[in-house]
């Protein structure tokens, strides 16, 4: 990485020598301005008003504009000695935790690299330092002709800084809000709970520019002489009648393009006026569970059934054995009556 700007952190009465390199790099694919009749090239000259002649980018200098129109220059030896510590410095004026930092200041990152051996301890003392404070660097420097307000953090083992807005440079958010009273229902919530479950988490990392992609196909295809690729058709969406509804939508159709990572989203689907019916999926539960109660209380009936028809059984072999016996009995009882009648006779 080629340094853009070299100085030191000054860190109480510790000094870093570090170089700034650009942290981030664009890859959007850029065009030049041509004459449509026979793409030649359209070009910006410089060119001086008072000699009304083009002139090279050393005969170029800086000058400001005063109110009555005279131009004041400026070189970049009178920037270089401008009387503020921060020229060549980023001085470190305070320690915060990062929470305190609004994202809307937030802009270019960059990272600060040790400049030569010397600086290797204290540059790695600093990093140390606000890794085990869990806390962020605000510090102040100068670049580009003004002097600009920066965030100092860890990322991995290098420190990075990210280039701040003032505060007086953020807008307040006034007249952005919509001024309509609006009444959210828990049913609405609810959904869109459901909807940001199903969407889960997302690596960074996946994502990718698939505009830049698209285009660098239609480059190519028209490189080769070939017809560049069409547009597919946008899917045919339905009518959304209100804000229920399109939540509904919208989970489903996450639901079918990504498997949750999270707590499976409910659906509830809409009777005819848009009033939300009983869970679907409450349903289904109850009829699974249902079943599994259902099961075991026919094994029990089941169960129950049999143990009575045993004991039925074993009821009616008793009494089956009893009369027999009782008959047997009798049967005994009877021819002995008949003999002793028969030696009375005799």
């Amino acid at each position: 990485m080629r340094s853009i700007w070299n100085g030191a952190i000054s860190f109480g009465l510790v000094s870093i020598p570090i170089k700034l390199v650009n942290a981030t790099e664009s890859h959007a694919i850029a065009f030049r301005q041509i004459h449509t009749e026979d793409n030649g090239r359209i070009r910006y000259r410089k060119v001086c008003e008072l000699e009304d002649r083009e002139v090279s980018q050393a005969e170029i200098g800086k000058g400001y504009e005063d109110a009555d129109g005279s131009i004041i220059p400026i070189t970049d030896e009178d920037l270089s000695h401008l009387p503020i510590p921060t020229a060549r410095t980023i001085e470190i004026v305070a320690f915060v935790p990062a929470d305190r930092i609004d994202p809307l200041q937030m802009g270019a990152a960059y990272y600060l690299a040790a400049s030569g051996a010397p600086a290797a301890k204290p540059y790695t003392l600093l990093r140390e330092a606000l890794k085990r404070s869990n806390k962020v660097a605000i510090a102040k420097y100068a670049l580009r002709g003004r002097e600009r307000l920066g965030m100092l953090r860890v990322v991995g083992d290098a420190i990075a800084m990210h280039g701040l807005l003032w505060p007086d440079e953020v807008r307040a958010p006034e007249g952005v809000a919509p001024d309509t009273a609006v009444t959210i229902r828990d049913k609405e919530l609810d959904l869109a709970d459901a909807l940001m479950d199903t969407l889960g988490e997302v690596d960074l990392a996946d994502l990718h520019d698939e505009y830049r992609e698209a285009l660098e196909e239609v480059i190519a295809a028209k490189a080769s002489g070939e017809a560049p690729p069409e547009t597919p058709a946008p899917a045919a969406g339905g009518k959304v009648l209100d804000l229920m509804a399109a939540l509904e939508s919208s989970v489903r159709a996450a639901r079918e393009s990504r498997a949750p990572t999270g707590p499976e989203a409910e659906v509830r689907p809409l009777r005819q006026g848009g009033r939300a019916a009983p869970k679907e999926t409450g349903a289904k539960k109850s009829t699974s569970t249902a079943k599994k109660t259902a099961t075991p209380k026919k094994a029990a009936s089941a169960r129950k059934s049999t143990s009575k028809t045993t004991e039925g059984t074993k009821k009616s072999g008793a009494t089956a054995k009893s009369t027999a016996t009782a008959k047997s009995t009798a049967t005994k009882k009877t021819p002995a009556k008949k003999t002793t009648s028969r030696k009375r006779s005799a």
